[in-house]
């Protein structure tokens, strides 16, 4: 398996990951090559909770512009993470 900080980058932090957090669901960014169990084992592993159920899912990025110049947004995969009922992930609480 590899290192957990390696396969979790970062998480969500918007309006509709808030909402999901009231179903006990948390919103990661994560390595583009990680599968749902090492994603599992690495939450697991990094903030000592029980996960059920994961959802992955990857993110096309949107092309843009600046004047003449065109640019595409990197592709990112994201994990929707459910946990069991009673734990929390303490780094979202008090946003």
């Amino acid at each position: 398996m590899r290192n957990p900080h390696d396969v979790l980058i970062k998480p969500i932090v918007s309006e509709k990951s808030m909402g999901l957090m009231e179903e006990n669901k948390y919103t990661f960014i994560v390595d583009k090559n990680a599968n749902k169990l090492e994603v599992k084992h690495a939450v697991q592993e990094v903030f000592k909770v029980t996960v059920l159920n994961v959802t992955t899912m990857v993110v096309k990025g949107k092309m843009k512009r600046m004047g003449r110049f065109e640019g595409k947004r990197p592709d990112r995969k994201k994990a929707i993470v459910t946990l069991k009922a009673g734990d929390k992930i303490e780094v979202f609480e008090g946003l």
